[in-house]
């Protein structure tokens, strides 16, 4: 899992983005150990039907969040070189044009660059409309989120995108629900740890890949090496916070129902 993919991102973005260079060095990586990247959809596909939509012998995903500019020039050019194929999952409205609500972090790509990615191999998928805590809405909200996310997609695009990123990687069963809805056919959350068929189509996990990230532990994590310890600390924050937000929830069906 990828964000922004700059040398000097904004302060606000600094914290989800990788150098060019560590990108172009992680993308030599898969390369010289074969593995074989493929889209979210073709991935989700092959479990469905394995006998249809075979696999490669090592696949992977790379996956871009939110739509920075920087995905288009830095990392696009390093795909197209080893003629990989990605997922990017944009937050529609945080890309430059006419629904940009002002939220991006930095500056973020516009509608004619991601159709210039499109054509590349990246497929596009829904991250949104405004990036929210999704499990944090009420149901009217979150169905906004979910459909005017696609239907301005199809719009661009001409395509309904069929995969989903869950913004922050929060998400409960109502949340998976409305995304599948909502007419996504598979979703991911971040989790760090490798993607398995058994965690169902709308709840796949991804490896963050952050600025510290150095080669040799790239290398380690695609090979499903060290996870837990390099993550150790992550997830004793996501379960933390989970209780946050289950609280939360409670509070506000709770307030809900006195009204």
């Amino acid at each position: 899992m990828y964000h922004s993919v700059d040398e000097a991102p904004s302060r606000a973005a600094r914290g989800l983005s990788v150098a060019p260079v560590a990108f172009a060095e992680q993308m030599g990586v898969l390369a010289d150990r074969g593995f074989e990247p493929v889209t979210t959809a073709r991935l989700a596909a092959a479990w469905r039907a394995p006998a249809r939509v075979p696999l490669p012998r090592r696949p992977v995903l790379i996956t871009f969040d939110d739509g920075y500019e920087s995905v288009h020039r830095h990392a696009l050019p390093v795909l197209a070189r080893h003629g990989f194929a990605s997922t990017l999952f944009v937050s529609t409205g945080w890309l430059r044009g006419p629904y940009d609500t002002g939220g991006g972090l930095d500056t973020m790509l516009d509608w004619d660059q991601v159709r210039q990615l499109a054509a590349g191999q990246v497929e596009i998928g829904g991250h949104s409309h405004t990036h929210p805590q999704l499990d944090q809405l009420a149901d009217a909200t979150l169905d906004f989120e979910l459909r005017h996310c696609a239907e301005i997609i199809a719009a661009e695009l001409g395509t309904r995108p069929v995969s989903f990123a869950y913004p922050y990687g929060y998400s409960d069963r109502r949340v998976r629900a409305a995304v599948r809805a909502a007419g996504f056919a598979q979703s991911l959350a971040v989790g760090n740890g490798l993607a398995r068929r058994r965690q169902g189509p709308y709840a796949l996990q991804r490896i963050t890949v952050r600025r510290t990230t150095g080669t040799e532990e790239f290398g380690r994590l695609v090979e499903g090496h060290a996870i837990g310890r390099a993550f150790a600390g992550d997830r004793a924050l996501t379960k933390a916070y989970a209780l946050v937000r289950r609280a939360r929830q409670i509070r506000r069906k709770a307030i809900g129902t006195r009204v």
